[in-house]
């Protein structure tokens, strides 16, 4: 059975989270959903794309990811469909599934061509995506509501992100460089401060700042029982620069 993976910037504060999951539980009865992330960083499509390409790569092949980090919803950006590898993305052709894209050896990509009769302007999550990846989890592929084009419209960089993308509860800065294109000689500055590399956290002294590879694979900012992002005054977007062997590959 597949699964349904939801990827967002909606939050749990809202009731957006539970709308949608109400037309997934109609439309995919008994198909698994997994909420994956609700707190991608609102409105960043850029980071976002980074994160959901670190992120999708531990989901097994034919699990299908509602993606939604949509400012431009009700515009002029198409809705689309991607299969990469096997996984299915559904979401707004606004980059946020480009960097997914590029990095795969196979993709297929159709643009959405419906609309359900009750289409709110501002919520395409609820009323479009979720009913086209709930159908696709249930195993029926809708090619009559899509249409095949060449490549997504908007196109972002493939190349890692130095910037960080996401803060999490615990003040872990995760950057959009991959951790495997570094080594321990490393190091990754960052607002003036150069950080060392720990393979731990217990590597550091307490309140220490570091850099380490996270469980997603991604360069980690972080302190020993402490928020990095408090301690450095980090925010999504702060550029960071890897420095030392290999260090030029990676700019």
């Amino acid at each position: 059975m597949s699964m349904l993976v939801l990827f967002t910037d909606y939050g749990w504060a809202d009731p957006y989270v539970g709308q949608v999951k109400a037309v997934l539980a109609a439309e995919a009865p008994g198909v698994p959903v997994i909420d994956l992330l609700h707190g991608a960083p609102d409105f960043n499509a850029h980071a976002g794309a980074h994160l959901l390409d670190a992120l999708c790569r531990s989901f097994p092949v034919g699990s299908v990811f509602f993606c939604v980090v949509d400012p431009g919803v009700g515009g002029p950006r198409q809705p689309v469909l991607v299969e990469a590898d096997g996984r299915w993305f559904v979401g707004p052709d606004n980059g946020l599934l480009s960097v997914v894209a590029a990095r795969a050896s196979q993709v297929r990509t159709w643009r959405i061509a419906w609309q359900p009769e009750k289409l709110s302007d501002t919520f395409h999550g609820r009323d479009l995506f979720a009913p086209i990846a709930a159908w696709i989890a249930a195993g029926q592929l809708p090619r009559d509501k899509l249409s095949p084009v060449e490549k997504l419209e908007v196109e972002f960089d493939a190349a890692d992100l130095p910037r960080i993308v996401y803060i999490d509860h615990y003040g872990n800065a995760w950057t959009g460089v991959r951790g495997g294109l570094m080594t321990g000689e490393n190091l990754l500055e960052v607002k003036g401060r150069a950080l060392p590399y720990c393979r731990t956290f217990s590597e550091a002294g307490k309140g220490e700042a570091f850099w380490h590879v996270n469980s997603a694979g991604l360069a980690e900012i972080a302190a020993n029982r402490a928020s990095a992002a408090e301690l450095m005054g980090l925010k999504v977007g702060d550029k960071v620069s890897p420095a030392g062997p290999a260090a030029e590959a990676l700019h």
